[in-house]
C-alpha cells in the first residue's frame, strides 16, 4: 500500500494559480521555445529518467542535446552580449583577441618537466586513452564565437588537472559547478547564463538520475556540489579566460597560487563512478557510511 497521497488540498495549495489558456493549435504551443521542441522534450525526458545502464553509457546524447540547445538560441543577442562584454572585461576582450587555442599535441610538450602543466596534458594525451579535443571538432574558428566553442572544448580536461577535480562522477559535479559560479560571478547574468546553458542539462540530468536511482551517488552529488562551489567562487576569474599555453611550464602548484584555485584536495571521489555506471566494473560496491 502506497500512503503518499496528494490530495485535493495539496493540489489547490500549488496548482491553483493555474489558468486555461486556449489556442486554435492542433500541436503543442508553449511560450517556451524548449517546451516546443519535440525532439528535445523526449531526450530529456529519457535523459533525466533513465538508469545508467550498460547498453548505453551516462555520455549518451550529449551532443544531440548540445546541438538542439544550440540550434534555439538567440544569436543575434549572444553576440551583441560578446560585444557589449568585450568593452566592459578586458580579460574577455583580450582572450577572444589573442586567439590562444589550447590544441596541444604530444610532441611539443615532450620537453616539459615533471609537475608541470605541460607534463600533465602530455601525460594526459599518453597515458589515459582520451583526447583533449572532445567536442566541436569540426568547428573552424573564424571569429570570436567559433573560437569560444573550440576552446572551451579543448580546455575542459585542463581544468581538471588544475583544479583537482578529477574526471570521475563527483569530480565531473565539482567541475561543472565551480564554473557556473564563477560565471555567474564575473559575466552578465544573460551571458553566464548562455555560457552554462549545457552545463545546466548536464547537471539537472545527473541529479536527477542520482537522486531516482543512486542513493550513494546523490549523497556525493551534494559534496560535490558544494566544493565546486567554494571553490569557483575563490577564482581569479573564470578559467575559460585562462590561456594555458602561457602556463605549460609553470608547476601546477604555482598556476593554483595564480588563479586563486583554492582549496583544492587531490584525489577525491576516485573510484565514484561506480555509484552509477552501470557498466564500471565495482558498479554497486558500497562507498559511504551514513553520519552517526
Amino acid at each position: 500500500m502506497n500512503e503518499a497521497k496528494i490530495g485535493d488540498a495539496d493540489r489547490a495549495y500549488f496548482n491553483g494559480g493555474i489558468k486555461t489558456v486556449t489556442t486554435d493549435s492542433s500541436v503543442l504551443v508553449s511560450s517556451s521555445r524548449y517546451l516546443n521542441h519535440g525532439p528535445l522534450r523526449a531526450l530529456i525526458a529519457q535523459e533525466m529518467l533513465r538508469r545508467n545502464g550498460p547498453d548505453m553509457p551516462n555520455t549518451a546524447y550529449i551532443p544531440e542535446v548540445a546541438a538542439i540547445l544550440h540550434e534555439l538560441e538567440d544569436m543575434p543577442r549572444i553576440i551583441e552580449l560578446f560585444e557589449m562584454e568585450k568593452a566592459r572585461l578586458p580579460q574577455f576582450a583580450r582572450w577572444l583577441a589573442d586567439r590562444h587555442l589550447a590544441d596541444f599535441t604530444i610532441a611539443e610538450l615532450a620537453d616539459c618537466k615533471a609537475g608541470t602543466l605541460g607534463a600533465a596534458i602530455r601525460d594526459f594525451m599518453v597515458n589515459s586513452g582520451y583526447q583533449l579535443d572532445l567536442f566541436f571538432q569540426e568547428v573552424q574558428v573564424v571569429n570570436d564565437f567559433t573560437f569560444y566553442l573550440r576552446q572551451t572544448a579543448l580546455t575542459h580536461d585542463i581544468e581538471h588537472m588544475v583544479t583537482g577535480f578529477g574526471p570521475n562522477h563527483g569530480g565531473e559535479v565539482a567541475l561543472l559547478t565551480a564554473n557556473m559560479h564563477a560565471k555567474a560571478r564575473y559575466f552578465h547574468p544573460e551571458l553566464s547564463a548562455f555560457f552554462s546553458r549545457i552545463a545546466t542539462y548536464l547537471k539537472a540530468k545527473t541529479i536527477m538520475k542520482d537522486g531516482l536511482h543512486y542513493p550513494e551517488a546523490m549523497v556525493l552529488n551534494l559534496e560535490a556540489e558544494y566544493r565546486g562551489a567554494e571553490q569557483g567562487r575563490n577564482w581569479k576569474y573564470p578559467l575559460m579566460l585562462v590561456d594555458w599555453r602561457a602556463y605549460v611550464d609553470w608547476q601546477i602548484s604555482d598556476i593554483r597560487k595564480e588563479l586563486n584555485i583554492t582549496p583544492v584536495e587531490e584525489g577525491l571521489w576516485l573510484d565514484t563512478n561506480r555509484l552509477c555506471n552501470e557498466d564500471d566494473p565495482q558498479y554497486g560496491v558500497p562507498m559511504l557510511n551514513a553520519a552517526e
